[in-house]
């Protein structure tokens, strides 16, 4: 089986929530679905425009602990 997205909330977490929430969420997400392989993480919508740049690179740090 392969979980392709869910990797973080784009409208409630990425684009309100601090940096530190973003890498708790994603950790949280990655912890889950990455048991035996087979995660691939993704967004399941678009990154929207009023994200702050910083809760991109903090989601990018806390997947990539994976």
């Amino acid at each position: 089986i392969c979980f392709w997205g869910g990797g973080i909330d784009t409208q409630h977490v990425l684009s309100v929530a601090t940096p530190a929430e973003v890498k708790e969420a994603v950790r949280r997400s990655c912890s889950i679905f990455h048991r035996d392989g087979g995660f691939v993480f993704n967004q399941v919508h678009n990154i929207v425009a009023n994200v702050p740049p910083e809760n991109v690179v903090a989601m990018y740090e806390a997947a990539s602990e994976f």
